[in-house]
């Protein structure tokens, strides 16, 4: 039995096409440039910020987003930025009387930008938030006090194995890989309990 679904937001919920076109913008180099830098990153393990110190070696990006924000050019969120499966496969969850959570490695702005677009969930959260990021055993211990239900009846739902379905299972979670953006159609989570295409394939694996 499950009774609550926790969707990591990233590559899961929402699309980071534009969040990298802001950056290549902000840099000053083009959409597509950016986008492969991305990719060659994540294809060596990295984090996807060592991106940005390839277009400006040494760079400290936490210095760099926060010029971002003053230049008001942070954080956007809008609809368009949500993959088309979302809204529905929520609701549907919601409908069959499970609880909907959204958690994920963003900062506290994101909480905010997430509520305002009024989706299908029951609680929202970040680990800007928290205080406590993915991997960390800390931010899945939260997940397991902040979601219904007893550990074994949650899901997890990222695109990350690493980060998302690897540390969820060793925290006594349930998890759901999803084969969606770079790096979730790239890997894969042999410990994941159910590997899905989408998020309507989830939500059928998990609804009458």
């Amino acid at each position: 039995m499950i009774t609550a679904v926790v969707f990591d937001i990233g590559e899961t919920l929402t699309s980071d096409t534009r969040y990298w076109a802001d950056w290549a913008r902000w840099l000053g180099v083009p959409q597509h440039t950016m986008s492969a830098l991305v990719g060659h990153v994540l294809a060596q393990g990295l984090d996807n910020a060592e991106a940005i110190r390839l277009v400006r070696p040494g760079c400290d990006v936490g210095a760099e987003w926060r010029a971002r924000q003053a230049a008001d050019q942070g954080d956007r969120l809008e609809e368009s930025d949500l993959y088309p499966d979302v809204r529905p496969a929520l609701q549907r969850l919601r409908d069959a009387g499970v609880w909907v959570g959204i958690a994920g490695n963003q900062n506290a702005d994101v909480s905010n930008l997430l509520r305002g677009l009024d989706l299908p969930a029951d609680a929202i959260a970040t680990s800007g938030e928290w205080g406590v990021s993915k991997p960390s055993p800390g931010f899945f211990a939260r997940i397991a006090e902040w979601a219904q239900g007893e550990r074994q009846h949650i899901v997890y739902v990222g695109d990350h194995p690493a980060n998302d379905i690897t540390p969820a299972r060793a925290a006594g979670l349930r998890a759901a890989h999803l084969r969606r953006g770079p790096i979730g159609l790239t890997t894969t989570a042999p410990d994941a309990d159910w590997t899905v295409n989408s998020l309507t394939e989830l939500a059928d694996l998990l609804t009458p």
